[in-house]
């Protein structure tokens, strides 16, 4: 079957790692991450790209429903199969449910090299603010922001050694007066995506039909704001 995927430029490290285990070569288009920021902007582009590929039977979009960016996207040539997640978090932990439960414990931020070369993420936003208010009131601002959050999370999807990277986070963690945590992922869903193992994870939309709420299953109607950096 003639595959295409698109992807979120934040998840390139783990998807080529998926695509290079599998062994499986579909052609990928790259979609820039800061897009997350607007999702009426993302939702256009997403279309764009859709529409231009046309010679193929089947679109994989890995993507969770980012804002709700992905709601009435279609396209009049191909099938397009969606993970039924929330947002890239879920991607990147096996699916919605194993992301709540961790949620349950405490509250967290989540990093992977990606997020944090590619996002607008918070420490981008810290370092803002020290350019604008100066660093006591950037102290007092997420003292004040991130009074409900325990945690960094860095993800270790093993695409980057994540011993460095949580090097790389430590001062991070210290300045926002976060307790500095690995966890290890599961790109299962995207392994699965690839391998065309689209069962009760996955919602598929025949040409023509819109993705929709109802069809997206397990799905909630927001974005996971303030979980993701």
């Amino acid at each position: 079957m003639n595959t295409a995927i698109i992807a979120c430029k934040t998840l390139e490290d783990e998807v080529n790692q998926v695509v290079e285990k599998t062994g499986i070569p579909y052609r990928i288009t790259w979609i820039e991450s800061g897009l997350h920021n607007y999702p009426d902007r993302l939702r256009d582009t997403l279309q764009q790209r859709i529409d231009s590929i046309t010679d193929h039977d089947y679109i994989i979009m890995l993507f969770g429903l980012c804002g709700n960016a992905l709601l009435g996207l279609k396209s009049s040539k191909a099938t397009m199969v969606v993970p039924k997640v929330d947002d890239c978090i879920s991607l990147f932990l096996g699916g919605n449910e194993q992301r709540r439960r961790m949620e349950n414990s405490s509250k967290s931020y989540y990093l992977t090299k990606g997020w944090l070369r590619y996002e607008n993420n918070i420490w981008q936003e810290y370092q803002r603010s020290i350019e604008k208010y100066g660093l006591e009131k950037t102290r007092s601002i997420f003292r004040i922001m991130l009074k409900h959050y325990t945690h960094l999370v860095v993800i270790d999807t093993g695409a980057y050694d994540a011993k460095e990277f949580m090097k790389e986070t430590k001062g991070i963690a210290a300045e926002l007066g976060l307790e500095l945590k690995i966890i290890p992922a599961d790109l299962s869903i995207m392994t699965e995506a690839l391998n065309h193992n689209w069962d009760k994870g996955f919602a598929l939309f025949k040409p023509g039909q819109k993705i929709m709420m109802q069809d997206m299953g397990c799905c909630s109607d927001s974005s996971g704001q303030g979980l993701q950096l």
